[in-house]
């Protein structure tokens, strides 16, 4: 499936998760992601139509200990980010979540790095538990953790939806977003923006 332009209504089933919009990704932060700042208006776009339809809200975030195995003093590719209980680890100040936002805390782990929500984190068990058969993600960084993540969701078994408008690259290498789309795509991702979806009041 690929990008569609026909509504979706959003129903019963649906969650809404945010991939690391932290501020060490934003500009200015340790590892920022060019024009990372960008999702956030469209995000809060997307968090209002699912708190309307009272559908869940959940937000990954990178939570590491200070030696994390991903750094570059300890022979990683990224310098030092989201360590846990700074600053830079908190989530965007400007994105409007709701009370009841579930947060998952990843790359928790200082030996093993997790670009993905689902890996050593519990969001699979509370997805399930909450009945959510279709995830919308959307977040930071397209050719990383939005990747793992959808990635990750697809093998899982969930209609995977992401949010092609509130998605930024890191793009090390010239094109690395686009060719992370375009394999988001090709194993079963349908990609939307905020102007498809509509809300059935509950």
């Amino acid at each position: 499936m690929s990008s569609h332009t026909h509504p979706i209504s959003l129903q019963t089933g649906d969650a809404l998760l945010i991939v690391d919009v932290q501020s060490d990704f934003l500009p200015g932060g340790s590892l920022a992601v060019p024009r990372g700042d960008e999702v956030i208006a469209v995000l809060n776009g997307y968090l209002a139509a699912f708190q309307q339809a009272r559908l869940p809200v959940l937000a990954t975030r990178d939570w590491h200990p200070s030696k994390h195995c991903s750094f570059l003093p300890q022979g990683g590719p990224w310098p030092p980010h989201c360590v846990a209980g700074s600053t830079g680890a908190n989530l965007a100040p400007g994105l409007k979540l709701p009370a009841d936002v579930i947060v998952i805390s990843k790359a928790t782990d200082r030996s093993r790095d997790a670009y993905s929500g689902f890996e050593g984190t519990e969001l699979d068990r509370l997805l399930r538990e909450a009945g959510v058969r279709r995830l919308f993600i959307g977040g930071l960084a397209t050719d990383y953790c939005v990747l793992n993540t959808v990635g990750d969701a697809l093998k899982l078994g969930y209609q995977t939806v992401l949010l092609q408008d509130a998605v930024r690259a890191v793009d090390v290498h010239p094109g690395d977003g686009a060719r992370a789309m375009g394999q988001m795509l090709e194993r079963g991702a349908m990609a939307v923006t905020l102007k498809q979806i509509r809300v059935v009041s509950p």
